[in-house]
């Protein structure tokens, strides 16, 4: 078959490699039909997670057809059309019994590492995966629902909500920054206002950007390259600052950004994959009753978002701004690292036959 091979930083390829096959007998084989790019796999490629090693293949988003099946495996079928969630589920452990998936333990790939596809084992970005513990790892796509909205509910949408709606602690009334209008950060806009939230700040340093995020849900937006980008979000808030600000970069600038505008009493969450360092200003902060989140998506709403992605309460289709054929994996990374030209959000990539 052929894979997206991670071959070092900056290095990719499409490329011949073996078939997957069942290993354990809670495996599953699907054959990817939809798939997409993530900006964690951005991160890859500049060397920001160390833990992927050349030769993994990448990708943790996929929505496909299963053609095998292990011989414990019992509520699914060959044929079944299914959504491959991005971090794995034993299904039994601690973790996975409280809905702390991103803590599976599991040793399939690492104990205590949830996110395991591209990662740790070989990903979704190729013609078929393996899936372990299958039955509690991928969810059937609905009549109704389309590969392509599916595939957005393998992490960002889940990611967005969970990491930054719920870690944020987001209540009736709040007013939620969200810093970053990429595809995770539009996901936290989109679903904030299923908390109630009161008004939505979106700030990036695109313009485009922060007009966009107004037609996934948010109230208001701020250029981040303006001299008084703080003033303008303080002036929305009554000079308090914000209930939630959620981080949807990952560095340094955008984390501060983020700690500078909550007001006392409020939430910062971080949902960002950082690869460097960041300073945090105890010494200011530590006086204003500040809470401070960040993790790993659980993917555990994902059967709720699911449902209002069914009955079309969330409109995720307009995350997608390109299409390719799952063979232009390479072209379709170039348009979606070069996102600030190309206006790229999430590509979907479909196989033709």
């Amino acid at each position: 078959m052929k894979a997206l091979v991670y071959k070092g930083p900056g290095q990719i390829a499409w490329q011949d490699v073996p078939n997957p096959k069942i290993q354990h007998p809670t495996d599953v084989i699907v054959r990817i039909d939809t798939t997409t790019i993530c900006g964690t796999d951005l991160h890859i490629l500049k060397g920001d997670v160390p833990a992927v090693k050349a030769g993994r293949i990448l990708g943790h988003e996929g929505v496909g057809t299963v053609t095998e099946i292990g011989s414990s495996v019992s509520t699914l079928a060959v044929g079944d059309n299914v959504i491959v969630s991005c971090i794995k589920s034993c299904g039994h452990c601690t973790f996975c019994k409280q809905g702390l998936f991103a803590h599976c333990l599991g040793e399939e790939g690492a104990v205590g590492i949830g996110w395991v596809f591209g990662h740790l084992i070989d990903g979704t970005q190729a013609e078929f995966v393996r899936v372990p513990y299958a039955e509690t790892s991928v969810y059937k796509v609905p009549k109704g629902v389309t590969n392509q909205q599916g595939v957005l509910l393998s992490d960002i949408l889940p990611t967005g909500f969970e990491i930054g709606v719920q870690y944020g602690q987001t209540k009736p009334g709040d007013v939620v920054a969200v810093i970053g209008a990429g595809p995770v950060g539009l996901a936290a806009i989109m679903t904030a206002s299923l908390y109630g939230a009161s008004k939505i700040i979106s700030i990036d340093m695109n313009t485009d950007r922060v007009e966009q995020a107004k037609t996934f849900g948010a109230t208001d937006g701020v250029n981040a390259r303006a001299d008084d980008w703080k003033a303008r979000v303080m002036a929305m808030t009554d000079g308090f600052g914000v209930d939630v600000a959620i981080e949807a970069v990952g560095v340094p600038e955008t984390f501060e950004m983020a700690t500078q505008i909550v007001r006392p009493g409020g939430h910062v969450a971080n949902v960002g994959v950082h690869g460097r360092p960041v300073q945090l200003r105890l010494q200011e902060l530590w006086i204003h009753n500040i809470t401070i989140s960040m993790g790993l998506v659980n993917t555990n709403t994902t059967p709720m978002l699911l449902k209002l992605v069914a009955q079309g309460k969330l409109k995720v289709d307009k995350f997608v701004t390109h299409h390719f054929k799952l063979g232009e994996m390479e072209k379709a990374y170039d348009t979606f690292g070069r996102a600030a030209s190309t206006g790229a959000l999430k590509v979907i990539l479909e196989r033709t036959s």
